[in-house]
């Protein structure tokens, strides 16, 4: 029997996660000295009122190799004998390297692949969901990692920032930092490829970046073939929802969701962030 686990920086309804028996291994957020499991000791709301109370950002690291070492041997004790492990971008995040020496730690109980999705949120939620499926329809490991590499190479991740200041501050987003450093009055345009972020284009307003986000999008994966394609974002569920309706009309998408940016990953990006996902089917 194969069994899916992925981290919480994985956007996928809980609806799905529950129905797929797929287990989530919560990042660690932490205020100061107080750490928290991301999805069970600490939710959305606790997570920006104490950053909007405290003015500071708390810091984010990945589940250590004995969280998913346990996870691993709790699949196991329920049956497994195959489990994929699918994790956010290891170009940003130590997860994956975790998720490896956990993998080593348990070898002689469960064999564990760990694929690094070089995305997060709801790429890696889809990764999530359509290996799940797969192997409830009998598919082997090899077929499942084989189509997790196909979507991989196809998926599109776009982002749009209302507040700069959580990505000038925050430590894990690489070269975006520099580009960011220079803004202001500005709304980036951030596009995740090859596992790392960066600035595409740079405009005046929020409704010209949801425009350029649509537009770009369509470069990528037309407006004809069949897609699946989801928005996340970080405390603005009305223009989420509008964003959605927007894609809905633009892309033939035959699977959609609208979900919550994992606050791991809203850290440093800041409220009001917009995302954009898709990739043909």
């Amino acid at each position: 029997m194969i069994r899916i686990v992925t981290d919480s920086t994985c956007d996928l309804p809980e609806a799905e996660v529950a129905r797929h028996r797929i287990h989530v291994v919560p990042i660690i957020i932490a205020f100061g000295t107080e750490s928290y499991r991301e999805g069970v000791t600490i939710d959305p709301p606790t997570f920006y009122r104490r950053i909007e109370e405290e003015g500071v950002l708390p810091t984010t690291s990945q589940p250590s190799p004995g969280d998913f070492a346990e996870a691993y041997r709790a699949l196991a004790a329920e049956g497994a004998d195959t489990i994929l492990s699918l994790h956010v971008t290891g170009k940003l995040s130590g997860t994956c390297r975790s998720a490896e020496m956990a993998a080593e730690m348990v070898k002689d109980l469960v064999r564990v692949h760990v694929f690094d999705s070089l995305a997060g949120s709801a790429a890696l939620g889809y990764m999530a969901l359509e290996a799940a499926r797969m192997a409830e329809k009998g598919a082997d490991a090899a077929t499942i990692l084989s189509r997790l590499e196909a979507i991989r190479r196809r998926v599109h991740f776009l982002l749009t920032l209302q507040d700069l200041r959580f990505a000038q501050m925050s430590g894990r987003v690489g070269r975006l930092q520099g580009a960011l450093a220079s803004l202001l009055n500005v709304k980036p345009i951030i596009y995740l490829e090859d596992g790392l972020l960066d600035v595409a284009e740079r405009v005046r307003t929020r409704k010209r970046a949801v425009d350029r986000m649509i537009e770009m999008m369509k470069e990528r994966v037309g407006t004809s073939l069949p897609v699946r394609l989801a928005v996340v974002h970080a405390e603005a569920p009305e223009e989420a929802q509008m964003l959605l309706e927007r894609a809905l009309q633009t892309f033939n998408a035959q699977e959609s969701f609208l979900e919550d940016l994992a606050i791991s990953l809203a850290v440093h990006f800041g409220p009001g962030t917009l995302g954009l996902i898709a990739y043909s089917i």
